[in-house]
C-alpha cells in the first residue's frame, strides 16, 4: 500500500494543507490547499489571539482534518509558526487543533522553520548556482537561509535566521495609512534593514535567490500579469532584481481597494502585500541575484521529513 502523509502549516496569515504519497521522485501531491484566516490579527499589539481570528482558523483546520481522514493519511504533522509562538492564549488553539485533526500542534522554532523552508524549496530547484539564499516572507516572520550542496549531495545551511518581521506584522506596526505615508514607509524600511543587517546571514554572497510562500508567489503573479492564478506558470518564474525592488513602491502607493482590483489578488492578502513587497525589496538591495519563485516550501519540507521516517 502506498504511504500517504499530511502536513498542515499554520502561520500568521494563512493555514495550508499538503497531502502527499510516496513516489519514485520523492512524493506526489494528493491534495494541496490554503485558507487565509489571519490568525495573527492583532497579536503583535495584544499578545493574544482575537476570538474571531481563532474561530476562522479552527474552521479551516476542521476542513483540513476531514480531508486528511478521507485521504487515509497514516501520519500527520501540524506545524505552527510566528503567531502561535507569540500568543498567550495558545492553549485554546492547541485544544482546538487536537479536537479537529487528532494530533498536537507543534510550535516550531524559527531555526526549524528556516530549515524546512530551505529543504522544501531545494526539492524542486534545478541548475542553481551555490550558495543559495531562500527567503520565506510570512505574515509574522521572515526566514532567510543561505546554504550549499556538499560534494556528497547533502544540503548544508551556512547561515539562517528567522526575522521578527512579516507582511502582517509590518502593516500593523508601521503602515497604518491607506496608502502608507512616506514617513511610515521610511520607518518600516529602516526596521527591516536593521533586522537584516543584524541577522548574521550574508545575503550578498548568494548566487541564487529563491522566494517561497504567499508573498513571493503573489508578487510573481502580479509581475507576470496573470488574469487568474496559475501555479504552473508561477513555479520557477523569474523576477529580475530590479523588478522586485520596483514592485514595493508600486504597491505601497496603491490604496487597498485598488490592490483588490489586481486579478490574482486574494482579499485576505490585499492589505498586507505592500509590506511583504517592501521586505523583498530590502533583501533585494543586498542580494545581487534575480529572484526565482518556488511553489515548494515549508509544507514540502515537512512532507519529505515525514516520508523519510521509518
Amino acid at each position: 500500500m502506498t504511504r500517504r502523509v499530511a502536513a498542515i502549516d499554520c502561520g500568521t496569515n494563512s493555514v495550508r494543507l499538503l497531502i502527499a504519497e510516496a513516489s519514485a521522485s520523492g512524493f506526489a501531491e494528493v491534495d494541496r490547499d490554503l485558507h487565509l484566516t489571519r490568525l495573527g490579527q492583532g497579536v503583535d499589539a495584544t499578545g493574544r489571539f482575537a476570538p474571531e481570528a481563532l474561530a476562522r482558523t479552527l474552521d479551516a483546520v476542521a476542513d483540513f482534518g476531514r480531508r486528511i481522514r478521507a485521504a487515509g493519511a497514516d501520519r500527520v504533522r501540524f506545524v505552527a509558526t510566528s503567531a502561535a509562538r507569540d500568543a498567550s492564549n495558545r492553549d485554546e488553539f492547541f485544544a482546538g487543533v487536537r479536537e479537529r485533526v487528532g494530533v498536537d500542534a507543534e510550535i516550531i522554532s524559527g531555526d526549524e522553520e528556516a530549515r524546512l523552508s530551505f529543504t522544501g524549496a531545494l526539492s524542486v530547484a534545478s541548475e542553481v548556482e551555490w550558495p543559495v539564499l531562500v527567503m520565506d516572507i510570512g505574515g509574522g516572520s521572515t526566514e532567510l537561509v543561505l546554504g550549499r550542496r556538499d560534494a556528497d549531495g547533502a544540503l548544508t545551511i551556512v547561515a539562517g535566521r528567522s526575522l521578527d518581521v512579516g507582511s502582517v506584522r509590518l502593516r500593523e506596526r508601521f503602515l497604518h495609512s491607506d496608502p502608507p505615508t512616506p514617513d511610515e514607509v521610511t520607518a518600516a524600511a529602516s526596521y527591516i534593514d536593521t533586522l537584516i543587517d543584524a541577522s548574521g546571514v550574508p545575503v550578498e554572497r548568494a548566487r541564487t535567490w529563491i522566494g517561497v510562500g504567499g508573498t513571493a508567489t503573489a508578487l510573481s503573479a502580479i509581475n507576470l500579469g496573470l488574469d487568474t492564478y496559475d501555479r504552473t506558470r508561477v513555479q520557477g518564474s523569474l523576477m529580475s532584481n530590479g523588478q522586485v525592488r520596483a514592485m514595493a513602491p508600486r504597491l505601497l502607493a496603491m490604496p487597498v481597494a485598488e490592490v483588490l482590483r489586481i486579478p490574482t489578488m486574494q482579499p485576505g492578502r490585499a492589505d498586507v502585500i505592500c509590506g511583504g513587497a517592501l521586505i523583498a525589496a530590502r533583501v533585494g538591495e543586498r542580494c545581487g541575484a534575480d529572484l526565482r519563485i518556488s511553489e515548494a516550501d515549508i509544507l514540502d519540507g515537512v512532507v519529505l521529513d515525514l516520508l523519510a521516517r521509518p
